[in-house]
């Protein structure tokens, strides 16, 4: 069975709960590993987590998710990015299928430069991006709302996630788990 990296980091719990359906919709084709991203993990501003980096190494797909803050991903997540880059020089996670989800707090918010970081570092790793296959707004169920086909892109409603969102991550996580079992 594949195993599936769920990188994150949250402050609010909205991008730990995306996280949590990613994981949701993976849980059948894949193990599921959720990797959180926390303070403890950053010294003098630098990520310093060598377990997180080596569940990395062994997943077969990882998802990467981050708030968007100030039109990019937290300093937490982008800490972690550089942290990967001994990873990088090694080509470690080529290959292995990435995909990316992240919130923001207005519906045109700038979700789509966070998830570009996402495609972009995958990229410099050799990675197999997966977006999302659903037009968005043409799906009877209300998946992909914003219409993001690079990754999951979402904003609160009146204070919470839309089950439509959620309903989203998880698509993504079962997605992801599909072509990384294809691909393995």
């Amino acid at each position: 069975m594949p195993l599936l990296a769920i990188v994150y980091f949250s402050i609010t719990g909205t991008t730990e709960k995306l996280a949590h359906a990613v994981a949701r919709g993976a849980d059948d084709p894949a193990d599921v590993a959720l990797c959180r991203i926390t303070g403890d993990d950053i010294v003098s501003g630098r990520f310093q987590n060598e377990r997180l980096l080596e569940t990395i190494d062994r997943a077969d797909a990882v998802a990467f998710g981050s708030p968007t803050y100030i039109g990019g991903p937290a300093a937490q997540f982008k800490a972690f990015a550089d942290a990967s880059s001994d990873r990088w020089t090694q080509q470690r996670w080529a290959n292995k299928i990435a995909a990316g989800f992240t919130t923001g707090a207005c519906a045109g918010g700038d979700q789509l430069h966070t998830l570009t970081y996402f495609s972009i570092l995958a990229a410099q790793h050799g990675m197999l991006w997966c977006g999302l296959d659903i037009p968005g707004g043409e799906d009877p169920g209300g998946r992909n709302r914003l219409g993001s086909q690079l990754g999951l892109a979402t904003h609160l409603v009146d204070g919470a996630l839309p089950q439509s969102d959620l309903n989203t991550a998880e698509y993504l996580g079962q997605r992801l788990a599909k072509l990384a079992k294809r691909n393995g």
